[in-house]
């Protein structure tokens, strides 16, 4: 068992729990308890060995150590934010709080990038050698070796619970590391080979670091603009409601994310018109209570009555989807009606689209009449197109 392992065992109750949004909000004030001390030691250490020493290095280096407190402050308040309850002007709650504090980190990461990259352009421009002493390199050792347990420490419990903000801060350290490394080098080399290259490979750092963090604001920003749901969970979703019997089909499955612990979804369940409503409208609900409890979410589902008794119904079926399977793009159709008329029937149904398909919806619905006008003379293809907002293959 790892050092990280024990303090979770040991700090947070019921710590294999990661689902439950209390455990979840542990792990993070914990994450951020643990990157407020961790980072607050380093800094009185550096700066008191800096002070003892003369070095300027260590001194500067113990001042970032209080940008990294800061990183663990943001995590910190931001899980103590997402734990807000709901209230009037925010009826879905605060919990997307979280995705903030971790682009609020990561754009401290692309800061101090842009500063180590300004620091080494003024060292290739003006090199000077670099303080050497057995304290400096104890303590860059030291220090190397807390942030590798920082980074893996907060990067495992970003993914236990899924949690951005902790993999960012997990980030910054293992940036740190590098950078740290890189100091540590330069130093070393500069010392024994009089070769001064330390600007050179702060440059490459500040670069890699530049490029990690727009990444980590990439990652952080996404769920905040509205992002694909978990097709994992978008599986579960489809897999545990066709379970039900009396389900014939799903469709028009939406989820919309407010925050670990706050997601909302909503699906159409197709059931057998010939059936009581009355036990259709039960089934729905138990659906409903069912993938409410079992998957954390709040679903609401809407009941699709299904006329199974039309003989041209299994016939139109297979040749619309033969149709649409040919045409990249589309994902499938739903809500077949046959609606017969004096001199015609319509045959209505919803084509699924994804915003990548290859054909116009003009081009679409006219292969559809022309499918359909083969099987019947007398059927209108009455085409309506759905976007769809959970996955992008074939259904």
């Amino acid at each position: 068992m790892g050092m990280g392992d024990f303090l979770f065992k040991k700090f947070i109750k019921d710590h294999e729990n990661v689902k439950d949004v209390k455990v979840r909000d542990s792990y993070g004030k914990l994450a951020g308890i643990v990157g407020i001390i961790s980072n607050g030691l380093l800094c009185i250490m550096k700066i008191m060995i800096g002070l003892i020493s003369g070095s300027i290095a260590i001194v500067a280096d113990g001042i970032n150590n209080l940008a990294d407190a800061s990183s663990s402050v943001i995590t910190l308040a931001g899980f103590r934010l997402a734990s807000m309850p709901e209230d009037e002007e925010h009826p879905y709650g605060h919990a997307r709080m979280e995705y903030l504090a971790g682009t609020a980190v990561s754009i401290v990461i692309i800061l101090v990038g842009a500063e180590l990259g300004k620091s080494s352009l003024e060292k290739i421009l003006d090199p000077a050698p670099l303080d050497f002493s057995p304290a400096v390199v104890i303590v860059l050792l030291i220090a190397i070796a807390v942030k590798i347990w920082q980074a893996l420490f907060n990067i495992n419990a970003g993914k236990k619970i899924n949690s951005l903000a902790l993999i960012a801060t997990g980030t910054d350290s293992r940036n740190d590391v590098i950078a740290t490394s890189v100091v540590l080098a330069g130093i070393l080399i500069g010392h024994f080979f009089d070769l001064q290259i330390d600007g050179y490979l702060g440059m490459a750092v500040a670069l890699f670091i530049l490029w990690s963090g727009i990444c980590l604001v990439k990652e952080t920003v996404s769920p905040l603009l509205g992002e694909a749901p978990d097709p994992e969970l978008v599986k579960e979703i489809e897999d545990m409601a066709s379970s039900f019997d009396g389900v014939l089909g799903t469709h028009d499955l939406v989820v919309h994310n407010y925050g670990p612990g706050k997601i909302f979804a909503s699906i159409h369940i197709e059931v057998d018109s010939k059936v009581d409503v009355m036990i259709s409208h039960d089934l729905v609900d138990n659906i409903e209570k069912k993938l409410s409890k079992d998957l954390n979410i709040l679903l609401t589902a809407h009941m699709d009555p299904v006329n199974t008794q039309d003989p041209n119904r299994e016939p139109l079926k297979d040749i619309i989807s033969d149709t649409l399977f040919k045409i990249d793009g589309v994902f499938g159709f739903h809500d077949l009606r046959i609606i017969p008329g004096n001199t015609h029937t319509n045959v209505v149904l919803d084509v699924v689209i994804g915003s990548d398909c290859s054909s116009s919806k003009a081009d679409i619905a006219n292969a559809l009449s022309e499918a359909v006008h083969g099987f019947n003379a007398t059927f209108e293809c009455v085409p309506e197109f759905d976007t769809s907002y959970v996955r992008n293959i074939k259904a």
